[in-house]
């Protein structure tokens, strides 16, 4: 699994030009499955979200957690993020995930987060022509990849 978190200030996603969903300050998670991952990629991937400690504290360091601030998440589908570029000009996508099994780990992984947190968790819709709005707040991105953990 592999995600891309932004910290924002604010975000919002939009389906065919009506606001879907939005969050205020919080993370924007773009998540993607791949056709290899397991739970047990997923839940590497929660805790590291849910831990990561990339808010500012009263010092300005980055040294709070998204639940230390009572951040919102806004989590968006993105099977773009395993694309291959690596013949040609045109990106290959056979190591995402097929559609129903993409569905299902990133609507689990939705109320995992959930489970996991007493924040909100907000959502676009799968399989969507999406357009996201944000005010990145720093900036702050990190991506994760629950095959590259070491």
């Amino acid at each position: 699994m592999r995600i891309i978190l932004q910290r924002v200030k604010k975000a919002g996603v939009y389906v065919q030009n009506k606001l879907v969903n939005e969050i205020g300050q919080g993370l924007l998670v773009f998540v993607g499955v791949g056709q290899e991952d397991e739970e047990q990629d997923m839940e590497w991937i929660l805790q590291k979200l849910l831990n990561l400690r990339i808010f500012q504290d009263d010092a300005g360091k980055m040294n709070l957690n998204i639940e230390s601030v009572k951040g919102q998440f806004l989590i968006i589908s993105q099977f773009t993020l395993y694309a291959s570029t690596k013949k040609g000009n045109r990106p290959s996508f056979t190591q995402a995930a097929p559609p129903k099994m993409g569905e299902t780990m990133y609507q689990l992984f939705i109320d995992r987060l959930r489970d996991k947190s007493n924040l909100v968790v907000k959502s676009g819709i799968f399989g969507a022509d999406m357009q996201v709005s944000l005010q990145n707040d720093g900036p702050v991105t990190i991506i994760l990849d629950s095959k590259n953990k070491y």
